[in-house]
């Protein structure tokens, strides 16, 4: 079975993850360019690299900013993978055409008909957790088993290894990503990479869009 796309190891995950950005900003369809962003300590460096390197290279006023998933908190809590974007990245290029901010209060609906309106995201990032989750698309969860016309879900974690009820995309909003990035770094994460690279059936090995890729860090790779 093996990881779902193509891998790539490297010594520098944001560096590979800005490029990876550039590179398909400037190869967009449409004037318009939209991402969904992540959470978690690797996409803090991954955003913070992109802030630092996208200044000439990308039109931040083209781009839509969209959350591939965000915890059951105030947008203001440090918690908030929104909070972690505005932080990392938005506060420091300034700003973006627009952001679409996912709020628990109003449920999954609004956000599916604002994804069906967008038809498809041009990049999606990702991450994996030591559990093999990614967005909150956690092991043993409703959300992934969503119907497959599903493309956002309300989610927790029944293991009780990730705090907070969610708001994520389902494997079928991932599904509508021209690109889907997954950055992965840590020695903690080696073991869920090595088992999904052998055919394990955790959640990160059932991603799929039209094109995916593995941004991996030596570390994380040192099982495979």
């Amino acid at each position: 079975m093996g990881l779902p796309g193509e891998l790539v190891v490297t010594p520098d995950v944001p560096a590979a993850f800005a490029q990876r950005t550039i590179d398909a900003f400037r190869a967009r369809s449409l004037d318009t360019f939209s991402i969904a962003l992540s959470g978690g300590e690797t996409a803090r460096g991954c955003y913070e690299h992109l802030a630092d390197v996208s200044g000439s290279q990308i039109d931040w006023w083209k781009v839509d900013v969209y959350w591939g998933d965000e915890r059951c908190v105030p947008h203001d809590d440090p918690a908030s993978n929104y909070y972690l974007a505005r932080e990392a990245l938005l506060d420091r290029v300034g700003a973006a055409n627009a952001t679409h901010l996912m709020r628990c209060a109003e449920g999954p609906d609004p956000y599916q008909l604002r994804l069906g309106d967008l038809g498809r995201i041009d990049l999606i990032h990702l991450g994996m957790g030591a559990d093999g989750h990614t967005a909150s698309l956690f092991p043993e969860s409703q959300a992934l088993d969503a119907d497959p016309g599903r493309l956002v879900a309300m989610n927790d974690d029944p293991l009780g290894n990730n705090p907070y009820q969610r708001m994520t995309l389902t494997f079928a909003g991932i599904a509508r990503a021209a690109l889907a990035i997954v950055t992965v770094t840590g020695e903690e994460k080696a073991p869920a990479l090595a088992a999904i690279a052998n055919g394990a059936s955790l959640p990160a090995a059932r991603i799929a869009s039209e094109q995916v890729v593995w941004l991996v860090d030596e570390a994380a790779a040192s099982l495979l």
